[in-house]
């Protein structure tokens, strides 16, 4: 039996100050942590790759992955992944991204469900952060994630 590593992931963008943030909280093998992020002068689709980009990062090799979100535009990504490999034409922007998980997506699965309050607004705290600072990512404290109630 394989442990799945769980990860609830919400993201927030403003679209009049062109701000993002966004927020994981990851259960697996190796116990609960999380982060927050966010950006300036950002797309709504760049803020959701690049918050999934930094989910997916550091996990164990061959680890099987769940990410559950509210987030529809998350939801749609392997669709659209997909949908490029069956001919639909590719993004022309976020190509770094969008590299980064066409392969990290091959052995995580999104599950759309209700969002997570905890995550939420860790994200919007994260946008905020970046509006008022800039660019930055920083680990949600262990104490914090205890009430996450995941």
């Amino acid at each position: 039996m394989t442990d799945v590593t769980r990860i609830w992931l919400e993201t927030s963008h403003h679209p009049a100050f062109r701000c993002a943030g966004w927020a994981f909280v990851r259960q697996g093998v190796d116990g609960l942590s999380g982060a927050a992020g966010g950006a300036r002068h950002v797309t709504p689709e760049r803020a959701v790759l690049g918050g999934l980009a930094e989910a997916l990062k550091d996990l164990p090799p061959g680890a099987a992955v769940e990410v559950r979100t509210g987030n529809r535009q998350i939801a749609a990504l392997p669709g659209r992944i997909a949908g490029f490999a069956a001919g639909e034409d590719p993004p022309t922007e976020d190509l770094d991204l969008w590299a980064q998980l066409s392969t990290a997506l091959k052995t995580a699965r999104i599950v759309t469900a209700p969002p997570n309050a905890f995550a939420a607004a860790w994200a919007e705290l994260a946008r905020d952060k970046a509006k008022a600072t800039g660019p930055f990512r920083s680990a949600i404290p262990k104490p914090n994630l205890v009430k996450a109630g995941v």
